[in-house]
């Protein structure tokens, strides 16, 4: 019978140690301060270098364990064999870090069919050496992709460093794998369908780019057979924006119509409730502007779990998860009685602010340049420094270091292609008072205008001043579909 192994104080402590970190939320503070104990080094460091030296720190104690560092958990007493199983799992999944990015950037590129993972085979087989069973490989397989996607998108779609910018990263890693990991990693890893969230902030800021955050790093099974996982994280996410469909096509392009259910209904038509997998998440945008009816729609679905396409009495099940964001503000629409308390209430398990660019430069003022080299990789296809500072030089005279950013990072994008295009951006120019126009003030004076038209004329004057139908219905105090309704008569008379 062979000899049961136990692990030194020393060996004991570090692992400890390790233990803890491997399930710390990577954004967080208290993860650097454990990467810093398990790395043994300098603080003044870059955290790449930190990470890397305590990744190195883990091979040398592992290695220590015996048989050239071979051994399985099972090997050990069950105190130690629990701390171990940790430890091999750290090392296994950063192993593969580079080749699970490979992977994301493949399948970013492959659509909505599953690619083939080709170092499979090699990473079950480093799971199995360690002694886990192929049904615990599987699932161990799917997790990591799971947290590596999730540090992908996160890390790569959200960059600044400012207070604000790191708080939003680690609330979305906590709405990913709650703030607990190891209680995920045990009990909810395929039961987080139930948790939705609510992003709240200004147009502009990247509350789709935190929804996709989301959306694409939910669990997504192993299939050992195939060499693949079971479906695309692309098409695990879906995203519509309400405000781009008419009040009467929100519900069938929500829950689906059969044929024949109103006019227009050729055929049957599924919703993206019906379109999205079962570990899958659908990312409503602009869901304050939704109707009163549609609300209780949408909330005996996140209820029950069943819904009814237009015109049927089917009942089809959900089994996703629903990711909502509004620009508008949300307390104001509830004590207004547009937007229903009960349906905030079954939103609400996490409810995320995503910071304006304005609150952004004002906690670090080099945001601005943070951000300038992302956008310009993207448009360019390559950081480029010298046309980062070319284009920041532009910015700090016009519209100057103290501009507010009206628009957010979305205004930041298009002054960069502006710059490209002209060699200057002004920035958004506001009046204090828009002028009304001599036409609308005669009918006015006249008085032979009805208030329909009043109010489509001064909505109409408001849009061709901001642009936006949002501005317009945040100063007249109306419903964005409203605004908009009123801004298209009145160009139609």
């Amino acid at each position: 019978m062979e000899k049961t192994l136990q692990l030194t104080g020393t060996q004991r402590d570090f692992f400890i140690t390790l233990d803890r970190t491997a399930f710390c939320n990577p954004f967080s503070d208290l993860r650097f301060e454990l990467d810093l104990r398990l790395a043994e080094a300098d603080r003044n460091l870059d955290r790449s270098q930190i990470t890397r030296q305590a990744f190195a720190k883990v091979k040398t104690h592992l290695a220590a364990l015996g048989s050239k560092g071979r051994v399985k958990f099972s090997d050990f007493t069950p105190a130690d064999a629990a701390i171990l199983r940790t430890a091999f799992l750290f090392d296994i999944y950063h192993d593969f870090i580079d080749e699970f990015d490979a992977h994301i950037r493949k399948q970013l590129a492959g659509g909505e069919r599953p690619v083939t993972l080709p170092f499979a085979a090699k990473a079950m087989a480093a799971l199995l050496e360690r002694g886990f069973s192929e049904t615990e490989a599987c699932r161990y397989m799917a997790f990591f992709f799971q947290l590596r996607r999730s540090f992908f998108f996160i890390n790569r779609n959200l960059v600044g460093n400012c207070p604000s910018m790191n708080t939003l990263r680690c609330r979305l890693w906590n709405n990913i794998f709650t703030h607990d990991t190891k209680w995920f990693e045990h009990h909810l890893w395929d039961r987080m369908e139930d948790f939705s969230t609510l992003l709240l902030g200004e147009t502009g800021t990247g509350k789709g780019a935190a929804a996709a955050a989301i959306g694409r790093s939910g669990h997504i099974p192993f299939d050992h057979k195939s060499g693949k996982f079971r479906e695309s994280f692309n098409r695990n996410f879906i995203a519509r924006n309400l405000s781009q469909f008419p009040e009467t096509l929100i519900e069938s392009e929500l829950f689906g119509h059969k044929k024949g259910a109103f006019t227009g209904a050729v055929s049957d038509y599924r919703g993206v409730f019906a379109e999205c997998s079962p570990h899958g998440s659908i990312f409503l945008d602009e869901i304050g502007d939704l109707a009163a009816p549609v609300q209780i729609k949408l909330l005996q679905i996140l209820q029950e779990r069943v819904f009814s396409p237009v015109g049927s009495h089917e009942q089809l099940r959900f089994s996703g998860r629903v990711i909502a964001a509004t620009n508008r503000p949300i307390q104001k629409l509830r004590k207004e009685g547009m937007f229903r308390d009960d349906f905030f209430y079954r939103l609400c398990s996490d409810v995320i602010e995503v910071p304006s660019l304005h609150q952004r430069t004002r906690e670090n003022p080099n945001e601005t340049s943070i951000l300038l080299k992302r956008v310009i990789e993207r448009i360019t296809g390559n950081c480029q420094p010298e046309l980062v500072r070319t284009i920041r030089g532009i910015l700090n005279e016009h519209p100057g270091p103290d501009y507010s950013w009206p628009g957010n990072v979305r205004e930041l994008e298009q002054a960069v292609r502006r710059i490209l295009l002209c060699g200057r951006y002004e920035g958004e120019i506001r009046e204090a008072a828009p002028d009304l126009g001599d036409a609308l003030k005669e009918r006015i004076a006249e008085g032979k205008m009805t208030a329909q038209e009043v109010l489509a004329g001064y909505c109409g004057m408001l849009y061709r001043h901001h642009g936006t139908f949002e501005q317009v219905a945040r100063i007249t105090g109306l419903d964005r579909r409203t605004a908009k309704k009123y801004v298209l008569s009145g160009d139609q008379e």
